[in-house]
C-alpha cells in the first residue's frame, strides 16, 4: 500500500473514489485494491448515474471507464470539466484499447491521466497519490478564493456604509439618489427626497459628550428605518443630517412619512442624555416640479425647506412649495 503524501485529508473520514466501470470481473478487483488501500469506494457500472453521483456524493478521484455501454465517457468528461463545482475532481480513465488515438480521445475530453487495464496496482495506486495531492491543491486554492471574495464582499460592503449608523454613507447614497432619479424622470414618477437634521445637536456633545451623541445618532438611524418603507433610500449625508428618499411619492404623501418620523423622534427616550428630549427638522421637496431637473436641486430644494422649519421654531415638517 502506497502512502499518498502531502494530500490533506478529507474532514468527515477516508478519500472518496467513484469507480465507474461496466460490470466486470476486472470492477470487483479494482474495488478490492482501492478498499485495501483504506479508500472509501462508490461503485456505478453505467453512465447516466455519474453526474448525480458526482454532485451528491463530491467523490475526490472519478476513475471512469472508456466502453460504457450506455453513455460516452468523454461527453461525461467533458460535462463535469466544464462544470465549476466539478471541474477540479481529477478524472482517470480506464480502457483496454491501446492505440495513441485512444488515449488523445481521453485527455482532449478532459481526462487527467489515462490507465490500461488491466492495472499493474502499483502503478494504479500511485497514479490516485498524484491525483489526490493535485486536488487537495485545487481545494486549497478554491477555499482560499471563496474566503478573498468574502471578504472583499465585506470591504466593498463596508465601503457603502456609514461606520456609525449602518445607512448608506454619502458617497453611495449620491449614486444611488442619482440613478433613481433619471428612473423617476424617465418613467414620469413621483419622488420625493426628506432632509432631517437633529435640532440642538451640538448642545448634545457639549453637555452629555460625544460618546451619547454617538449613541443619539445610531438611534436616530434605527428610527428612521423603522419609519419607512423597503423602497425607500435612508443615508446619513453627514454630521446630524440624514436623507430619505421615497419613490413613487408626491411630496404631499412625504409629509405623513416626515411627520411620523418626527413625532417618534419626540416621543423616544434617547440614551445617555439624561431624559433630554431629542427633536428634528424635516424639509420635504420633490417631483414633479417645474423648478426642479437635477437631484441635487431635489435635494438642494429639501435642505432649504429644512432650515425654514428651523427658522419657523424646529421640531416641526415643512414641505417646499
Amino acid at each position: 500500500m502506497i502512502e499518498c503524501e502531502g494530500v490533506v485529508e478529507r474532514t468527515a473520514g477516508k478519500t472518496r473514489i467513484l469507480l465507474v466501470e461496466h460490470k466486470s470481473p476486472q470492477a470487483s478487483v479494482m474495488r478490492n485494491l482501492l478498499e485495501s488501500c483504506d479508500h472509501e469506494v462508490i461503485v456505478a457500472d453505467d453512465g447516466g448515474t455519474v453526474i448525480t453521483i458526482v454532485e451528491t456524493h463530491n467523490p475526490d478521484v472519478l476513475i471512469l471507464d472508456c466502453l460504457l455501454p450506455d453513455l460516452d465517457s468523454a461527453r461525461i468528461c467533458r460535462r463535469l470539466k466544464q462544470n465549476g463545482n466539478t471541474s477540479g475532481i481529477p478524472i482517470i480513465m480506464l480502457t483496454d484499447k491501446h492505440s495513441t488515438s485512444d488515449k488523445v480521445a481521453g485527455l482532449s475530453a478532459g481526462a487527467d491521466d489515462y490507465v490500461l487495464k488491466p492495472c499493474v496496482d502499483d502503478e494504479l495506486s500511485a497514479l490516485i497519490c498524484a491525483r489526490l495531492r493535485t486536488k487537495s491543491g485545487w481545494d486549497e486554492l478554491k477555499q482560499k478564493t471563496q474566503q478573498l471574495q468574502e471578504m472583499l464582499t465585506r470591504v466593498e460592503t463596508l465601503a457603502q456604509l456609514d461606520s456609525l449608523t449602518g445607512l448608506y454613507n454619502r458617497r453611495r447614497s449620491e449614486m444611488l439618489f442619482g440613478m433613481e432619479f433619471k428612473r423617476a424622470v424617465r418613467h414620469e414618477l413621483p419622488l420625493s427626497c426628506l432632509v432631517l437634521d437633529i435640532d440642538h445637536f451640538k448642545a448634545v456633545n457639549d453637555t452629555h459628550g460625544h460618546q451619547a451623541g454617538d449613541q443619539v445618532l445610531r438611534e436616530m438611524a434605527r428610527i428612521i428605518q423603522q419609519s419607512i418603507r423597503e423602497i425607500d433610500t435612508p443615508a446619513r449625508w453627514g454630521g446630524e443630517e440624514f436623507i430619505i428618499l421615497s419613490p413613487n411619492t408626491l411630496k404631499e404623501k412625504a409629509l405623513t412619512v416626515g411627520e411620523r418620523i418626527r413625532h417618534a423622534v419626540a416621543n423616544h427616550r434617547f440614551s445617555g442624555v439624561h431624559n433630554r428630549q431629542i427633536t428634528v427638522s424635516i424639509g420635504i421637496a420633490g417631483i414633479p416640479d417645474p423648478a426642479i431637473k437635477t437631484m441635487e436641486q431635489l435635494i438642494h430644494a429639501s435642505d432649504l425647506s429644512m432650515y425654514e422649519a428651523k427658522k419657523s421654531g424646529r421640531n416641526r415638517v415643512l414641505v417646499a412649495m
